[in-house]
């Protein structure tokens, strides 16, 4: 507990620093202040967190720090000093600016087994151990049951090295987890392990448990995160990662030249944006380029990973990563990996080091009912260096064995001479059915189906049963005159480049009913959707 002198003390006998009833109160600290003060107005400031970080803070309760100063130490709530979703503890800066915190080896801000809590307006900077040991503001639920602890409000922070920005997580044998949690305008950049992740217990088959639910990140910024090279035995370098959560968003939010360090051994790598043993997920109007790996695996834009169901990844745009554009994945055969979506996205060269991907790729082990739509994807790779020496050319889509009810419809798929789709078997429309896609290709047609390699569309047609309604061909290999076949995509402006600027794609255009598949309401620019959809991600060229 708090003990401070007062004007009349006695040297070496204090009392409690807040108040012993009333409320709530509003706290200060300032690095031209004295812990001998009362701390409760900007002229009588605290001068340490270490003084105040021992205050027993209560429902509405205020710490301010002043702006602009950097204060060393950390500060940490423990279970029993809480707030509420209508009088929360509040962490902020005061005056101008923001204040840093900066602490000595350790996480910035911890909160434990505790929330009702908002911080906001707030720097931490981790120091060389912080970066291998600590994180920036930590959630931790440490105490077993399954009520959740609800109201967590992080805005306006950066992050930066740490082990990881901001960190929000479970014990490995604790069901609760964090509820109602928002996450906004924040930057997390130039951590070790991950810019912003959540995480909880092991999955189990037949009984998931998800310890976080209700999360809506907006606006965040994971930059330079960049993975630890000597790590091998768990992905590192991702820009946000979400595991073990139920109803959650991220929108408006940038992944970028993360993953540069991870080790080069790895058996699994870091992704820009990315979700895992997660149900009911939404991924939308974000941007991811330029993420990076170490290893021979992973190093993509954006990631439906294991035992994620009822998910969505939408109106985003991925370019330049060294993985895939957008994954579908499930490495384990536990049947959750089910009932996904991934559409109205953009890719553009794509699976710049591993050509074994490509722009959008989907395989798995008992993985079912994939929709994959309105997408398009530019792949560029005639003269691309890992594409030579690996001796293959990575596709605008790879379809691999062990998935069912895969639905692939009104994409466009366009390359410079590359495989257009690379599948591991021929599957037939029972299992995965394609439809109403344009495949263009700028050199030589090229389509990888099963063993056969195919150069014309009308026999690939003829031979696989696919691009066909009710006997009808609905696929074609006409231009649909995108710019950035030959103009990079660059910044959300260049997505522009991948609208087609003709109509040859119009005779294969298919209502929502035809094609089988749930439109949703809006194209990547967030044009309404009305009746016949084109291929691709861009309904109608955005306003200028």
């Amino acid at each position: 507990m708090l003990l401070l002198l007062t004007g009349c003390d006695v040297p070496g006998v204090y009392r409690p620093a807040r108040p012993a009833s009333g409320g709530p109160f509003t706290f200060y600290v300032s690095a031209d202040g004295d812990d001998k003060n009362d701390g409760m107005s900007p002229e009588r400031p605290w001068k340490t967190l270490d003084h105040a970080n021992t205050a027993n803070f209560r429902p509405g309760d205020r710490l301010r720090l002043k702006g602009g100063e950097r204060f060393r130490g950390t500060l940490t709530l423990e279970e029993g000093e809480a707030g509420s979703a209508a009088r929360p503890v509040v962490i902020e800066s005061y005056g101008t600016g923001r204040a840093t915190i900066a602490p000595r080896g350790t996480s910035g801000i911890t909160v434990r087994d505790t929330a009702g809590v908002e911080i906001r307006n707030i720097v931490l900077v981790g120091d060389r151990q912080a970066l291998r040991e600590g994180v920036g503001i930590a959630f931790r639920a440490t105490r077993p049951g399954k009520q959740k602890l609800a109201h967590v409000r992080i805005a306006n922070v950066e992050a930066r090295g740490f082990q990881n920005g901001i960190s929000v997580g479970t014990d490995d044998d604790a069901a609760t987890g964090y509820s109602d949690v928002r996450i906004s305008d924040v930057s997390v950049h130039h951590n070790l392990e991950a810019g912003l992740v959540f995480y909880g217990p092991e999955f189990e088959e037949g009984n998931p448990v998800y310890a976080h639910s209700g999360l809506r990140i907006e606006r965040v910024t994971a930059s330079s995160n960049s993975g630890a090279p000597g790590r091998n035995s768990r992905n590192t370098g991702s820009g946000i990662a979400l595991g073990s959560v139920r109803d959650a968003k991220v929108r408006f939010s940038v992944a970028h030249d993360n993953g540069g360090r991870s080790a080069a051994d790895a058996v699994e790598g870091p992704e820009g944006i990315w979700v895992y043993d997660s149900t009911g997920v939404v991924l939308e109007n974000n941007r991811s380029y330029r993420n990076r790996t170490g290893s021979r695996v992973d190093g993509g834009g954006f990631g439906l990973d294991n035992n994620v169901s009822h998910s969505v990844m939408q109106y985003n745009l991925a370019y330049g990563n060294d993985g895939p554009g957008f994954l579908v994945y499930s490495g384990r055969a536990t049947g959750a990996h089910r009932d996904n979506v991934v559409r109205f996205n953009m890719s553009w060269d794509d699976a710049r080091k591993l050509p074994a991907y490509g722009g959008i790729v989907a395989y798995g082990a008992r993985m079912k009912n994939v929709d994959i739509h309105n997408n398009t994807v530019v792949m560029r790779t005639k003269g691309l260096a890992s594409a030579e020496a690996a001796g293959v050319r990575p596709p605008a889509l790879r379809l691999s064995d062990g998935m069912s009810g895969v639905k692939v419809h009104g994409n466009i798929l366009a390359t410079d001479g590359g495989p257009l789709i690379d599948a591991e078997s021929p599957y037939l429309p029972g299992t995965h059915q394609l439809r109403g896609n344009v495949y263009y290709s700028m050199g030589p047609w090229s389509l990888n189906w099963g063993s056969r390699r195919f150069a014309d569309i009308d026999d690939w047609r003829t031979a696989s049963g696919q691009e066909l309604l009710g006997g009808e061909p609905t696929g074609t290999g006409d231009d649909p005159c995108l710019r950035a076949l030959t103009v990079p995509v660059t910044d959300p402006a260049g997505a522009e480049n991948l609208v087609p600027s003709c109509e040859a794609e119009a005779s294969v255009s298919m209502g929502p009913q035809a094609s089988g598949v749930d439109a949703g309401s809006v194209d990547y620019f967030g044009n309404r959707l009305s009746g016949e959809l084109r291929p691709g991600a861009a309904q109608e060229r955005p306003a200028h």
